[in-house]
């Protein structure tokens, strides 16, 4: 007798094992809705940034680089020579000879010497000087963007002194 009711207390009625699993199910149930409410939700974020990319992609018309031998960016500074102010005003002339509701990117770019954080410091200041002469003399700051690479991408080794003055510069990309 005593065998049968310890067995009988481990046993559960279906009564309570169908109740149990009924707000288990429920609960899965309420999950699941959840989820693919949510994956709804991601696809149309997703469908959104999409097309907004597209749209701010733009169609690239021409781009322009303004390097050491034209911009000539002294090491460590961001101040613009008359060579590069002239430069700066044949591109704004092309803008406003094209007539185009454009978008210009100015890309800001170092040499690999000294720290990382400093070059990319130091790429926006560059992008940011060029940014000031643009809209000082005609493009309106709403079309143009900054950015700044810093040493990470090179268009030479930064091995040579001729190298390291070809990653100094600024690269114009006008978006229509």
């Amino acid at each position: 007798m005593l065998l049968g009711v310890v067995s009988l207390g481990g046993c559960a009625t279906k009564k309570y094992v169908n109740q149990q699993v009924g707000v288990v199910s429920t609960r899965v149930t309420d999950h699941d809705t959840k989820i693919a409410a949510l994956d709804q939700t991601s696809r149309e974020a997703l469908e959104r940034a999409e097309a907004a990319g597209k749209l701010a992609e733009g169609k690239f018309v021409f781009s322009t680089v303004l390097s050491d031998d034209s911009m000539k960016f002294p090491v460590d500074k961001a101040t613009l020579s008359p060579e590069a102010q002239a430069r700066l005003d044949a591109f704004v002339e092309k803008l406003k000879t094209d007539n185009r509701n454009v978008y210009v990117e100015v890309q800001g770019h170092t040499d690999a010497l000294g720290p990382k954080d400093f070059n990319y410091k130091l790429g926006e200041e560059r992008a940011e000087a060029v940014r000031r002469y643009l809209n000082q003399h005609g493009v309106a700051l709403n079309r143009i963007g900054t950015i700044s690479y810093g040493p990470d991408a090179p268009v030479a080794p930064n091995s040579d002194r001729a190298g390291r003055q070809a990653n100094r510069r600024v690269v114009l990309i006008v978006l229509a």
